[in-house]
């Protein structure tokens, strides 16, 4: 929020930085678009709290950090959100005389003197930090189950509301807007991926998907129920008539804050319809491999595969595994202005500048094979074909790849080795799938520990005896000897592994955020024989393991070892 200018006087004041050193750095981050402040952080070579706490001394006001301050709402609500979310202002405590505010930039004098002249109270102003007003500004969503009361309080007659007329009445009752516009941002500031509303015989239940896992969110009333179907049907341009049949659109929201694309899908079922919203945050920026949670040896193995002309590179792993955020990582790294990228996809998640990227529509026959055969007639170099559903899109990508092109796909199979044999159950000849695939990459999702409440423990026998009957224990702790996490000396009963507590930053549950577990399969010329030979999973597995293949329970013990995830995660994901 400070200016450049101040910013440089601060960190030269204070000595943090020489002048050239923050010349440097200045130079780096207009590279990057991003502000200096930013960079800093971004880049580690300050911490957020420490740099404003020199801005603090600097402006001679006192810092405060409200990362675990309880702010009463009568206080926090002095200010409207609006105007605490544009200033990044926060009112944290008050006296019979004083407002005390934090904020970033103690310049703002303007807004101070509107407070003070609206409270009748004497501004206090502290310092604070980015992420302390961030975290701040999420209490103000918290009351959102005293929020829906208040909304709810009035009782609609909505089970008599079957028309067309007066479910678009409903649809613009000013409570249902306000209901269906505060359960979209609320799902967008926890970070949902998803959004359920679920009619039972006497209520509504609203579930968000967040990390992976799906958790109730709060009960309204079912005689809201129509209004709400009725106004997400509007929003996304469906027939608020047609209740007998699934429905599916999309509809955006764009605001200052955030700039979100949803994908809604509507089923009839015995109580109503039900209604899920995917939520698509258009913002997100490309993560680079090595963000994704990539160990050195397999991220060479990919580095080494994705430069080769041509071939077959696959993504595998359930739906929600963050096949296509890889693959956005591999293509963000081949886009260049000398090649020419094409991406057939279902729906489009990320926007790149220098990709021509098509979206499939199968209502007017505009499919994954449609697009792929169109698409070899634009003179491609690499195609990214957002999914292999069928023998028809699996002969032609596999055609593409053989004829020059290099193509980057996702398939639905549990492991990298069980790929190679299903690509054959397709239909396609084993010659040809041996003599295309360059790569298979098998991932999941694992949610990380959060860092505000980490814990470490040891095993117990009885966890260690269940261990050794789900998995190949003594191979993991070989694993993890090779990779220099344990002595050779160490036993299984004294290696730390390490878990959340739960705190107010991670809602209770101990994990916040999310990372890969892979298993990277190169497809070297041993493996092809095998392939030939139409070897079961089995035997390309062992193979590849002695070829120094990671597999992934392994990776995800690395990363459970490194404090970046749980054993319970990897079990729930792997379901060994």
């Amino acid at each position: 929020m400070l200016k450049e200018e101040q910013f440089k006087k601060i960190l030269l004041d204070t000595r943090a930085l020489s002048e050239k050193e923050f010349d440097l750095y200045l130079e780096e981050a207009k590279k990057r678009n991003q502000a200096i402040e930013e960079y800093l952080v971004s880049q580690k070579i300050l911490n957020e709290e420490k740099l404003y706490q020199l801005a603090a001394r600097h402006f001679n006001l006192p810092f405060i950090s409200l990362k675990n301050a309880t702010i009463r709402k009568d206080i926090l609500f002095l200010i409207p959100e609006p105007i605490a979310a544009t200033h990044k202002i926060i009112a944290f405590a008050k006296t019979d005389a004083e407002l005390k505010i934090a904020a970033l930039d103690p310049q703002d004098l303007q807004i101070f003197e509107f407070l003070g002249k609206k409270t009748g109270l004497e501004i206090k102003i502290s310092l604070t930090t980015p992420e302390s007003v961030n975290e701040a500004l999420k209490t103000y969503h918290k009351g959102l189950q005293a929020e829906f009361k208040e909304l709810t309080g009035q009782e609609d007659e909505t089970e008599s509301a079957e028309g067309g007329n007066k479910l678009k009445e409903l649809a613009q009752d000013l409570p249902v807007i306000r209901i269906v516009d505060t359960l979209l941002e609320y799902a967008i500031f926890e970070n949902a991926s998803d959004i359920h509303i679920e009619p039972t015989e006497k209520e509504v239940i609203v579930r968000y998907r967040v990390d992976g896992i799906l958790r109730n969110v709060m009960t309204l009333p079912k005689s809201i129920h129509a209004g709400i179907a009725a106004r997400i049907k509007i929003l996304s341009n469906l027939k608020i008539d047609e209740h007998r049949l699934p429905q599916d659109s999309r509809f955006k929201i764009a605001t200052k804050e955030y700039n979100v694309s949803l994908r809604v899908s509507v089923i009839p079922t015995y109580d109503g319809e039900k209604i899920v919203l995917r939520v698509l945050n258009e913002k997100t920026s490309i993560i680079s491999l090595e963000q994704l949670g990539f160990q050195k040896r397999p991220l060479e193995v990919i580095k080494r595969n994705m430069t080769k002309p041509h071939g077959l590179l696959l993504v595998t792993g359930p739906t929600g595994s963050g096949k296509t955020t890889t693959l956005y990582a591999v293509l963000h790294i081949l886009n260049k202005p000398e090649v020419n990228i094409t991406t057939i996809e279902d729906p489009i998640e990320y926007r790149m500048v220098g990709l021509n990227q098509s979206q499939v529509n199968p209502k007017i026959g505009y499919t994954f094979a449609a697009g792929l055969r169109a698409f070899l007639r634009q003179d491609p170099n690499i195609i990214m074909v957002g999914e292999i559903r069928d023998q028809e899109t699996a002969e032609i990508a596999i055609h593409a790849a053989l004829t020059g092109h290099l193509v980057l796909s996702t398939l639905h199979t549990n492991d990298a080795p069980t790929t190679l044999p299903r690509l054959s159950e397709m239909g396609i000849p084993a010659f040809l799938v041996a003599s295309t695939c360059n790569l298979i990459v098998a991932q999941r999702l694992v949610r990380k520990i959060c860092q505000d409440c980490i814990e470490s423990y040891t095993l117990t026998k009885t966890e260690i005896a269940k261990l050794e009957k789900q998995l190949d224990f003594e191979e993991i702790i070989k694993t993890l000897k090779s990779e220099g996490l344990l002595t050779d000396k160490q036993g299984k009963e004294s290696i730390l592994f390490y878990r959340g507590k739960g705190c107010k930053k991670c809602n209770n549950t101990g994990y916040k955020g999310r990372v890969g577990i892979y298993e990277v399969l190169e497809v070297t010329s041993q493996i092809s024989d095998l392939i030939i030979k139409e070897a079961p999973a089995k035997e390309i597995e062992k193979v590849a393991r002695e070829q120094g293949m990671l597999p992934i329970v392994e990776d995800g013990f690395i990363k459970a070892k490194n404090g970046i995830t749980t054993i319970e995660e990897i079990l729930r994901v792997t379901k060994e």
